[in-house]
């Protein structure tokens, strides 16, 4: 099968991190007969720099033609005194929205070899896997007007979401509940935001196509506490923008390390952008530290998801899980075991596909 991706290595430790996926893919092709062609282009600050604009028409336009994009990371102080319209980071929600990638999939996996790492007790933890879709296009993030008023001393920040948004980010949520675990989680604020009464009443209407779906309303101040104090209660959640960005990041730290998170944003017609949960970390940007498995995991990812090579994907979580049970692992992951720099990290990941 031949595909053609996109891949925009962005800022910090994104092109490290952007050659781990890229030789992985590479020896994905090899091993199940594929053929993955690499299209690289600048985004976020990297971008700004050459072209004064985080998100260059070629990078969008390439993107737009690719069967899939691949994005390491953007953002960083190098860029704090840019106009709030040219930063990095709204090169990244620039892409999002002009691609129409309203689905944002997040799994929080606890590994078995990483489960000591985490800030909770391991009997809380052990077996944790959360699948946390967000809504990545609409809310508080892209409702007008946003603006300051009365010469600055009043601000207006608009949370809009049309049914149309709600249900199919619902649909996913119910999608995939479907093949996991047949719970649903549905996170809102509907004892204060009548955007969360309508989305509950969706919920409760898209209930009736999945009788096999057990559904779950909670609230997003309970959900937050919950997280941290019985992760292992949850399955699969679907909410909106602000509280999943919220939440993902706050269930992220329930498995030790930020660097073995990966995540993927959807639209409809299996199309998507993968990209690593962790920033673009510049304090060690060019050291060959940095962990490249969330990047490796994120084109896992693209594989299950944008090109339906179940195989494949689970070929390459194995091999990171097979890594770390043998005790490999980078500086930010707290294992008995041998240390490795980037580079050889992914070498090794490379030798355990199969």
């Amino acid at each position: 099968m031949k595909k053609t991706i996109a891949a925009l290595p962005g800022d910090g430790v994104g092109p490290e991190v952007m050659k781990g996926a890229v030789s992985v893919l590479k020896k994905v092709a090899e091993v199940y007969g594929h053929e993955f062609s690499f299209e690289e282009h600048l985004i976020g600050g990297a971008a700004y720099d050459e072209f004064g604009t985080p998100l260059p028409d070629a990078t969008l336009k390439s993107a737009g033609n690719a069967d899939a994009i691949l994005l390491g990371a953007v953002g960083g102080p190098k860029w704090d005194s840019v106009d709030k319209t040219l930063r990095p980071e709204q090169g990244l929600l620039k892409i999002r929205k002009e691609l129409n990638l309203y689905a944002n999939l997040r799994p929080i996996k606890v590994f078995d070899a990483l489960v000591h790492s985490s800030p909770l007790k391991e009997s809380r933890v052990s077996g944790t896997d959360i699948m946390i879709i967000r809504e990545l296009t609409g809310g508080l993030y892209f409702g007008m007007p946003r603006e300051r008023r009365d010469g600055g001393n009043t601000v207006v920040d608009t949370l809009l979401y049309t049914r149309e948004e709600i249900e199919r980010i619902v649909e996913v949520g119910f999608q995939t509940a479907q093949v996991r675990g047949k719970k649903l989680t549905s996170v809102d604020k509907a004892n204060v935001l009548e955007s969360s009464r309508m989305w509950r009443e969706i919920v409760d209407q898209k209930s009736k196509d999945y009788p096999e779906v057990t559904v779950e309303h909670a609230l997003v101040d309970s959900t937050a506490m919950k997280l941290i104090t019985a992760p292992n209660d949850f399955d699969v959640v679907v909410t909106e923008n602000l509280f999943g960005d919220i939440l993902s990041d706050e269930a992220s730290v329930v498995t030790g390390s930020l660097g073995l998170l990966p995540s993927a944003s959807l639209r409809d017609d299996s199309f998507g952008l993968y990209e690593p949960v962790h920033g673009s970390a510049p304090d060690i940007a060019g050291q060959n530290v940095v962990n490249p498995l969330a990047m490796i995991l994120s084109a896992g990812m693209m594989l299950k998801y944008s090109f339906g090579m179940d195989k494949e994907s689970r070929a390459v979580e194995q091999a990171v899980e097979a890594l770390l049970a043998d005790g490999f692992h980078s500086k930010d992951l707290d294992i008995e075991g041998e240390l490795l720099s980037t580079s050889e990290m992914i070498e090794k990941v490379m030798l355990y596909i199969k």
